[in-house]
């Protein structure tokens, strides 16, 4: 099956293709910005575009210190004067926005009306910059994202590239010199007091040594099975890439690459159709879409839950209480903390040994790290299915990985007990997503608690919101139906107010009974964000110049 395709990389936008933190740009600062006039509005966009990333493929010469990167919320294409026309055809979902869907994501109670409920009680933790978003009047209302991801400094060190700096004065002048027209929001954080959200990289100290890691706040390594398109990647490169994290074909095809437009407007889709966008075509073309999520981490919580249910399933099975918590801990996300997967590693003793093999445990910190870095980066860490395993031994069938990426769970033609080789991913290759951002909050805390200001920033990137992102945070994490989870929800990331269980089953040949984890707390709690459109370079060209003309 040929599923090349040739890209304009140069009309793209940079971080659709890219996960920066993967190539070496471990620190970011997002900007939300207000427009008050929309000829201000075109003249800032103008200002700006010369300088956003493009998906052109660098070499060492032309790599930048800094990434650019720009995004539009709908109030923000209508304060920067597109027709009317064109803001009819946008997506209900992308209309609406982030505040208005709370009850589609589980971020609001369902079990109350809008009239019922106290008005905006509900999101009193999110960050100020959020509550006053898409408010009566609008004075404060996100128009604009802005992106800058830098590199490090020096090697070994944990402090940006000047380049970020300078490029935030930079920003900074442009609106001033536009007369404060195009504002910067100001009100980022729990304080509200932030200029932009700041995010890093959790940097591990080796003797002073300073080095970038996978992890997020709660000591998982994140960010591995990103799903790869067509033309995302040089041919070879891609091949390799599909493997685990494209599309599994049935009768041992093996993998490929996503279909282009599943993340980029205006290319064909797995349904191998173009999906209707706004008029005109080429406003969208090369396009996405961009949800903006602000998640803070109660590591306190999490850490005291996991303690607590350590203890009993230790005493259960008859093993120590840090195999039990490293257990319970990858049992939940369907991997080890390390990024090795249960499905093709599923006990800890073979884990260990898995490590041993690897070099992951070598006493020089520096090899280790360079050891984990080539096997996240290798087909091998993706390279598996749920279809051998529908009863959830190796993996539970609710934990978080299984959720977010089915694989090919959902064939209907599985059976449960069977190794079902032939199974595909013909029913969960419509609901990727691709994921982008860094942790959020100090690498090391004084304490693991709640209060501290820590979390993930996460971009997720997709042709449609509604299909791809809402789908999959209502349907996959905050209901278990599709699991057989009943109303479980995903034990990492869902909302646990009411339903508290996580089960972990066992090999029924083992005579035991399965562990069911009944304390769970709610650990991942948003912080706000919204919905935002990422324009083509030519799409920016036409809305600086105002030319946007459905006609």
């Amino acid at each position: 099956m040929d599923t090349s395709r040739t890209l304009n990389l140069d009309d793209i936008q940079g971080n659709i293709p890219r996960a920066y933190g993967r190539y070496s740009f471990p620190f970011a600062r997002y900007f939300f910005l207000h427009i008050e006039d929309p000829a201000a509005g075109r003249a800032f966009v103008n200002r700006v575009r010369a300088k956003v990333t493009t998906a052109s493929r660098w070499t060492p010469e032309t790599k930048p210190l800094v990434t650019l990167n720009i995004g539009f919320t709908f109030f923000g294409l209508y304060m920067l004067g597109l027709p009317t026309r064109t803001l009819q055809g946008m997506p209900e979902s992308f209309v609406d926005g982030m505040k208005a869907r709370a009850f589609i994501l589980g971020d609001r109670d369902n079990t109350q009306t809008q009239e019922a409920a106290e008005a905006d009680a509900w999101c009193r933790h999110w960050d100020p910059i959020w509550q006053q978003n898409r408010q009566p009047g609008g004075q404060n209302d996100v128009h604009i994202w802005m992106s800058m991801n830098a590199q490090v400094a020096a090697e070994g060190t944990a402090q940006p590239s000047p380049a970020l700096e300078e490029q935030t004065l930079w920003l900074q002048e442009i609106c001033s010199a536009l007369g404060q027209k195009v504002r910067i929001l100001a009100t980022n954080g729990q304080a509200g007091d932030q200029l932009y959200q700041a995010a890093s990289a959790i940097f591990a100290d080796y003797n002073g040594i300073k080095v970038p890691t996978p992890k997020e706040h709660f000591g998982f390594t994140d960010g591995i099975g990103d799903p790869v398109f067509a033309g995302q990647f040089p041919a070879e490169e891609e091949k390799l890439a599909a493997i685990g994290r494209g599309k599994r074909m049935s009768r041992g095809a093996g993998w490929v690459p996503l279909a282009t437009g599943e993340f980029l407007l205006g290319h064909p889709d797995e349904s191998q159709e173009i999906p209707p966008t706004a008029p005109p075509p080429n406003l969208m073309h090369n396009g996405s879409f961009m949800v903006y999520r602000k998640l803070h981490e109660n590591v306190g919580t999490f850490d005291a839950v996991i303690a607590e249910e350590a203890e009993t399933f230790a005493a259960q099975k008859g093993i120590s209480v840090d195999e039990a918590a490293e257990t319970i801990k990858a049992k939940m996300v369907g991997r080890w903390s390390d990024g090795v997967p249960l499905s093709t590693v599923p006990t800890f003793t073979a884990w260990r040994a898995f490590r041993a093999d690897k070099g992951l445990d070598d006493p020089d910190p520096f090899r280790a790290a360079k050891a984990l870095r080539a096997y996240l980066g290798s087909p091998e860490a993706s390279d598996f299915g749920f279809a051998d395993d529908m009863n959830g031994i190796k993996c539970p069938v609710g934990a978080h990985l299984r959720r977010v990426n089915t694989r090919d769970y959902l064939d209907p033609l599985n059976q449960a007990g069977a190794e079902n080789p032939d199974a595909s991913t013909q029913l969960n290759k419509r609901r990727r997503i691709l994921r982008r951002g860094l942790p959020y909050g100090p690498s090391v805390s004084d304490q693991r608690s709640d209060e501290t200001e820590q979390g993930v920033a996460m971009m997720i990137i997709g042709a449609s919101i509604f299909r791809q992102f809402e789908f999959v945070q209502q349907q996959w994490v905050q209901y278990g139906l599709d699991f057989h989870q009943g109303n479980n929800t995903c034990p990492i990331v869902g909302n646990h107010d009411r339903h508290k269980r996580f089960t972990i089953p066992v090999d029924p040949r083992d005579g035991a009974p399965p562990f069911i984890m009944s304390k769970l707390k709610t650990f991942v709690e948003p912080r706000g964000g919204d919905y935002f459109f990422l324009p083509s370079l030519s799409a920016l060209q036409m809305i600086a110049a105002g030319v946007v003309d459905p006609t």
